[in-house]
């Protein structure tokens, strides 16, 4: 079984962490999720999550009708947790939505809290880390961190949809960028057809 974590921070865009905990979850995926506390604050705003964050399984299971099993929910600042050691179990992580200073401090090496330092254990280990920016304009400092990223192995795949697949709700569009990242960690979908040429 494949072993993801799912970083959620507080960049807009709540629909992409919460397609993509679907996606994987649907897939039997196991999924380690850390969220920052502005994080917190886009999945009420954005989500509607109004409960205690024990509760955010339970959230995911109503929201989806898909198990829950085999998602762990890590607080913040727990730097002891296993998602902070590379002789744990794992085979990528996301960043989504990726907010600015969650990507400085990535690209920065900064371990402050399980986000970033699950994130530079990710780089030192040469696994998958999968970085999703939802921000525009951008300035060039915020360019040269995504470079930076980019350098040290990460794979930034902004939130960007395609329309080639005639969306017609928010949660396609969506699910393309999901879809994206499933393919980027070897997880086969159906999430959008793909384009064939004209």
């Amino acid at each position: 079984m494949k072993r993801i974590t799912v970083a959620i921070t507080g960049a807009s865009g709540a629909i992409y962490a919460l397609r993509t905990l679907r996606a994987l979850l649907m897939r039997r995926v196991a999924v380690d999720v850390v969220i920052s506390e502005f994080g917190w604050m886009l999945l009420r705003d954005e989500a509607g999550f109004e409960g205690k964050q024990q509760n955010f399984g339970e959230f995911i299971r109503e929201r989806y009708g898909v198990s829950v099993d085999n998602m762990a929910l890590h607080p913040l600042k727990n730097l002891a947790a296993t998602l902070a050691s590379g002789s744990a179990q794992s085979d990528g992580m996301v960043v989504v939505p990726c907010s600015m200073k969650t990507l400085a401090s990535i690209a920065h090496g900064l371990s402050r809290n399980l986000i970033e330092r699950a994130a530079d254990v990710t780089l030192k280990e040469h696994r998958k880390l999968i970085i999703v920016p939802r921000e525009t304009p951008m300035n060039l400092i915020q360019l040269r961190n995504m470079v930076a990223v980019a350098e040290a192995g990460a794979v930034v795949v902004p939130a960007m949809p395609a329309f080639y697949q005639k969306p017609e709700t928010f949660d396609d569009l969506a699910d393309f960028v999901v879809g994206r990242i499933l393919s980027l960690l070897g997880i086969e979908h159906d999430l959008y057809p793909e384009w064939e040429g004209s």
